[in-house]
């Protein structure tokens, strides 16, 4: 069943910041990552599960709902599996039958569990991120079988979040013509 029950994410006023601009390294850096993942939720504030699934670029199968899809993913393997080496991290949505599947299988039928999940997994990812003290250090896990830091990982998790944001500026200007930053 379709859900069309109004907006997934409810509109809300802006209130991201520029942060610590004299602050030390990781509260930059957490600042950052943290002003992207609200930015995510601004892009698809008021829209509905139809909209949020809506593929603006044909054949692409990205859409809002697969960004956020996506993202999950992304939290949940760089800062459970990468950063605390967990290896029992189930796939949210990408599996050997749908390697694709963040974004292939997203549909309006599970919009509301999928941003859900997002807002749960990101708050996990804030409170592993607080056991790692030292940004410098390896951390517990490897990424392609070569150890990498807490600092590396944030940088990263930036750098995609704002690859993605770019994404979604452009499908959100598709579904409703909204933008902005």
């Amino acid at each position: 069943m379709i859900d069309s029950g109004g907006p997934v994410v409810p509109e809300r006023e802006d209130a991201r910041t520029d942060g610590p601009m004299l602050g030390d390294e990781r509260a930059v850096l957490e600042h950052w990552l943290d002003l992207y993942r609200d930015t995510l939720l601004l892009k698809i504030a008021g829209l509905d599960a139809v909209q949020l699934s809506r593929r603006a670029l044909p054949p692409s199968t990205m859409s809002l709902l697969g960004l956020v899809r996506h993202l999950t993913e992304v939290e949940a393997y760089w800062l459970r599996v990468v950063l605390l080496d967990e290896q029992d991290v189930p796939d949210y949505y990408c599996t050997p039958t749908s390697p694709d599947g963040d974004f292939d299988d997203a549909g309006p039928e599970s919009a509301r569990a999928d941003v859900d999940a997002y807002h749960r997994e990101v708050d996990r990812s804030r409170a592993s991120t607080a056991t790692w003290t030292d940004l410098g250090t390896p951390v517990a896990g490897r990424r392609r079988d070569q150890p990498v830091s807490l600092r590396w990982i944030l940088v990263h998790l930036i750098e995609e979040y704002a690859r993605h944001l770019g994404h979604a500026d452009l499908l959100r200007e598709a579904v409703d013509g909204r933008t902005g930053y």
